[in-house]
């Protein structure tokens, strides 16, 4: 009879997650994973079958948190189009004040596995297509949104808009990454705003 897990199995993916962010997956070791996670090797394995499949479940719990966060500021009917716009890039602009260490950012979980992993691993890169496509839905419609009511005034078509802000909320992610201050990566989101309207 297999023994019960001794451990929240939320707890273990969030600690796995921020290891996997900090790091990137194959700088993260099994055992830099047992340390944080304060587990032994069997257990992890026992739990998540492989290194592998650990960042899997970490990397969709990390979408699955940061794209509801996104998508639940965009669906605000309370806000202006522009408005959940401006709203979503100060989330971003929290988050990485928020996640700064020596001078740099974390960035994104999403947009380090989309440089470290995608173009190798066709599984990996299916649940960031996926992923993408949900925030590049909501994005394209509330924009759409804002220009049938005036206040975004790029007549761009949506969608294409879309991918630019979804661009260059990876490349504020990327510049605070590469060590880019609060002021940096602020301007770089007003540009973004300025342009839309």
């Amino acid at each position: 009879m297999a023994r019960p897990r001794s451990f929240d199995e939320n707890q273990v993916l969030d600690t796995a997650m921020r290891t996997f962010w900090a790091n990137g997956y194959e700088s993260t070791s099994t055992r830099d994973l047992c340390e944080a996670l304060g587990l032994d090797r069997s257990s992890v394995y026992n739990a998540f079958t492989n290194k592998r499949e650990l960042f899997k479940r970490a990397l969709i719990r990390y979408m699955d948190t940061t794209t509801a966060e996104q998508l639940r500021i965009l669906d605000d009917p309370e806000l202006p189009a522009i408005e959940r716009i401006r709203a979503v890039f100060a989330k971003i602009l929290r988050s990485e004040a928020d996640n700064r260490r020596d001078g740099h950012g974390l960035g994104c979980l999403v947009v380090n596995t989309t440089m470290e992993l995608a173009a190798r691993d066709p599984e990996i890169a299916l649940l960031l297509d996926r992923d993408n496509e949900r925030r590049l839905a909501d994005l394209s419609a509330v924009i759409a949104s804002g220009q049938r009511n005036g206040d975004i005034g790029s007549a761009r078509p949506a969608a294409e808009l879309a991918r630019f802000v979804n661009a260059v909320i990876a490349g504020i992610r990327v510049s605070a990454q590469g060590g880019a201050d609060d002021a940096t990566v602020a301007a770089i989101a007003a540009t973004a705003v300025d342009a839309l309207t």
